[in-house]
């Protein structure tokens, strides 16, 4: 068999078509036997062939040998192939390799993220409803099995589950983790793809698929490159190749949705940390007094870590009130002195409320006050401290008293002098009868007579009730809403995407938009007026008068 090639005529080479034909011999002889190894009958047929051609020519009178060999049976797996090939565990090793495309699709469902975040939700709400930390007793009491809200929450709900430190329970963390995986299978999966597309340079050759966009348009007797120029005038990112043209703005539009996912990743990370990393504690301490740190403070998660500054003194100086007119307290101050372990002040601050105090990682805040002890003179003896008590009312305001025994404090019927106070600023005192006996305000330093005592009221002291904590979590969390807000503001940058073809003196235009539907067919109007037209000039409809 021998084909020749001219290759002045023929631009490519081509390899002829050969036909094999089946002699009747291979019809009679030929007798497979799939399940036997042991009966192979080769047969072999030899092609040869002779090609010319000019770089070939050469080599001419050389033949080109290539041998068929042809069995009954399969020939046998090389050692290399047995061993890349898993022994039955096929569809086993198929399904493996499956399975994380399969747990991602689940992941990135966007039904099972809106029902977790409803969960989270949910979980919150009602750990503001429920009172936390608390004792057990505490609950026992207040969700009794006796009567159960909605007839089956009972305290057994609360301790079982956790939700007596809602924010540090293995339901809550549990819903956030399930949370932020499906945000990172949906960025995975859906954002970083279409961010990918976005980017390419697509240039669309076909006139029909440019019309086929949401919106297309035909400029007669124009220029595509004039278009890129009006098109790079309205911030459009411009690319040509050719008769073609491709431009778009606003891809930080689709960078957005991966930002957002990010933000609430960081929100729900510095959340986490904030529940299982924090230290948090209250006290009251009275003017004069000291306390430690570290011997207020308590963890709250397992990963709450002590640092240095839990060993830092606290010193009260001084606690004092502001009022307004009507006599209503309306801000009250501490003066805070703190000192290092060898007893030197590092830090010294007047906090109020909404005005804390901020040192080695822990943040201690003004939240309440209390009356400790009323300083008098009695018979010019003293001082003497006469510890207040909170008493009991209706309503919110406070109200505190003490009582100054007089006469035989033996006796079965003691009786003495009561003094009550609504705040530091004014004492009202009832003699042993309980009749109202005057009011004194203290450090007036303005004596009474009571019952044939005279008592001077010297000084009031009071208690400032102080929150401290440490809380790891709070810059990731704020960073997290900065940037959740910033990406949310982008996210509504319109990305439009905009194809022409030069087609002649025509030019085919389309274009898209995910957002902005309505705007876009008025901005590409406005865009394509803006296009010169081009026309023809006497000069290339007359050539014979050039060069005259």
């Amino acid at each position: 068999m021998e084909t020749l090639l001219n290759p002045s005529k023929t631009p490519n080479l081509f390899i002829p078509k050969t036909h094999l034909f089946k002699p009747y011999f291979l019809h009679s002889n030929f007798n497979p036997q799939p399940h036997s190894s042991f009966n192979r009958r080769p047969l072999s047929i030899t092609i040869t062939c002779k090609v010319k051609t000019s770089q070939g020519r050469k080599n001419d009178g050389k033949n080109i040998s290539k041998k068929i060999v042809l069995t009954d049976s399969a020939p046998e797996l090389s050692n290399e192939e047995i061993k890349a090939k898993p022994k039955g565990g096929g569809k086993a090793w198929g399904v493996i390799k499956k399975f994380p495309k399969r747990v991602l699709a689940i992941l990135s469902n966007l039904p099972l993220a809106i029902g977790e975040m409803f969960t989270v939700a949910g979980l919150m709400a009602l750990g503001t409803a429920i009172d936390q930390g608390e004792s057990p007793e505490y609950y026992f009491q207040k969700y009794p099995e006796e009567n159960p809200i909605f007839g089956f929450f009972t305290w057994r709900w609360v301790l079982t589950l956790g939700f007596d430190h809602m924010f540090s329970s293995p339901v809550f963390l549990g819903t956030l983790i399930l949370l932020g995986t499906s945000l990172m299978a949906c960025t995975y999966t859906t954002q970083i793809p279409l961010v990918k597309v976005a980017r390419r340079w697509s240039f669309l050759q076909s006139a029909d698929s440019i019309r086929k966009q949401e919106f297309s348009d035909t400029l007669p007797q124009a220029s595509v490159s004039d278009l890129g120029v009006i098109l790079m005038g309205a911030g459009y990112e411009v690319f040509l190749k050719g008769p073609s043209l491709y431009a778009f703005k606003g891809l930080a539009g689709r960078f957005a949705p991966i930002g957002v996912h990010l933000a609430m990743l960081l929100i729900m990370a510095g959340g986490t940390l904030s529940a299982t990393g924090s230290f948090r504690g209250s006290v009251t301490v009275p003017q004069g007094l000291n306390f430690v740190m570290g011997d207020v403070l308590g963890p709250t998660g397992f990963l709450s870590t002590p640092t240095e500054a839990f060993n830092t003194e606290v010193h009260v100086n001084k606690f004092y009130m502001d009022y307004y007119d009507s006599g209503e307290v309306s801000q009250f101050h501490t003066d805070l002195s703190l000192f290092d372990m060898n007893g030197k002040e590092v830090m010294r601050k007047t906090l109020s409320v909404n005005d804390p105090l901020r040192y080695g990682g822990i943040t201690i805040y003004q939240t309440n006050w209390s009356f400790s002890a009323l300083q008098i003179l009695k018979d010019g003896e003293g001082p003497f401290n006469l510890a207040m008590a909170p008493l009991t009312i209706n309503g919110d305001k406070k109200l505190f008293g003490t009582f100054l025994l007089v006469g035989d404090t033996d006796s079965s019927n003691v009786k003495g002098i009561s003094m009550l106070a609504r705040d530091l600023q004014s004492i009202v005192l009832y003699d042993k009868q309980g009749k109202f006996a005057g009011v004194r305000r203290p450090n007036s330093k303005l004596p009474i007579e009571i019952d044939g005592t005279k008592i001077v009221i010297v000084d009031a002291i009071g208690s400032s009730g102080l929150d401290l904590k440490t809380d790891p979590g709070v810059p990731a969390v704020y960073a997290g809403f900065g940037a959740l807000m910033l990406t949310t503001c982008i996210s509504y940058l319109s990305h439009a995407q905009i194809w022409a073809l030069q087609d002649g003196t025509t030019v085919i235009v389309g274009g898209k938009t995910n957002r902005a539907k309505a705007e876009f067919p008025d901005e590409m109007n406005r865009l394509l007026d803006q296009v010169p037209e081009i026309v023809e000039s006497s000069i290339s409809k007359k050539p014979d008068n050039i060069g005259g």
